[in-house]
C-alpha cells in the first residue's frame, strides 16, 4: 500500500468513501422513517375528507354558473315620456315601474301621476311610457306605465315623439310628420302610416310588427 499511495492520499480516499456511505445511509433513513410515513398519513387524511371538503377545495369553476344565474336576474326595459333621462335601464328581476322611473332620473313636473301604476311589476323587454298631464292616450288605466299595453307594441294613435323615434328608421322629422298626420286623421290600420310622407313599403316592413292602432 505504501508503494502506491502516500499517507495523505489514503486520508483523502477514506474521507471520500465516508462521505458517500453517509449520503447513502441518509437517503435510506429519510425514505423509510420520514417520507414513507408522511405519504401514508396524507393518504389517510384524504380518506377522512368529506364530499363537502373536496368540493370546497376545487377551483372556482362554479362561479361561472353563478354568473349565469346572476345574469338571469337582470332585466332591461325601455322608459320614455315624462322622465328626465329616457332610454334603456337595467333592473333586478321583480323590479317595479317606480324603480325604472328612479333610474331614468325621476318624473318631470308634467308627468300625469294619476295615469301611472308605479307598483306594476316589470318584465324583460317591457316598454314604459309616462304620459304628460292632459295628454290623451288610448290605453286602459292599468296599462299606463307599461308602455304600449300588454302587446308591447307602440300605439301610433297615442304614442309620443320619443316612442316613435325608437322605431327603426324613424327619425325626428318623420316622427313629427306622424304626429301632424294623426291630428287630422286617426290611424285606422297600421298600413295607414304609409300615408305619411317618408314612410314607404320598405320602412313599413321594418316597423309593422312593432306598431298597433289599438
Amino acid at each position: 500500500m505504501k508503494d502506491y499511495f502516500t499517507k495523505k492520499e489514503l486520508m483523502v480516499i477514506l474521507i471520500v468513501v465516508l462521505v458517500i456511505v453517509t449520503f447513502i445511509s441518509y437517503k435510506i433513513i429519510f425514505y423509510r422513517f420520514i417520507q414513507e410515513p408522511l405519504k401514508i398519513s396524507q393518504d389517510l387524511n384524504m380518506e377522512d375528507l368529506t364530499h363537502e371538503d373536496l368540493v370546497s377545495n376545487l377551483p372556482n369553476e362554479l362561479d361561472i354558473d353563478e354568473g349565469y344565474e346572476k345574469e338571469d336576474e337582470i332585466i332591461m326595459v325601455h322608459i320614455s315620456g315624462q322622465v328626465h333621462f329616457p332610454g334603456i335601464v337595467q333592473l333586478q328581476k321583480g323590479a317595479r315601474v317606480k324603480d325604472a322611473v328612479e333610474l331614468a332620473g325621476g318624473l318631470k313636473k308634467e308627468a300625469d301621476l294619476d295615469k301611472i301604476n308605479l307598483a306594476k311589476k316589470l318584465q324583460d323587454e317591457d316598454k314604459i311610457y309616462i304620459p304628460k298631464m292632459g295628454e290623451e292616450v288610448d290605453l286602459p288605466l292599468e296599462d299606463y306605465g307599461n308602455s304600449s299595453g300588454s302587446s308591447g307594441k307602440i300605439n301610433i294613435n297615442s304614442c309620443s315623439k320619443e316612442e316613435l323615434m325608437s322605431l327603426p328608421g324613424i327619425g325626428e322629422v318623420t316622427a313629427t310628420r306622424i304626429l301632424e298626420y294623426r291630428k287630422s286623421y286617426k290611424f285606422k290600420s297600421i298600413e295607414d302610416i304609409m300615408n305619411v310622407s317618408g314612410i314607404g313599403e320598405k320602412k313599413f316592413e321594418a316597423i309593422k310588427d312593432l306598431i298597433t292602432v289599438n
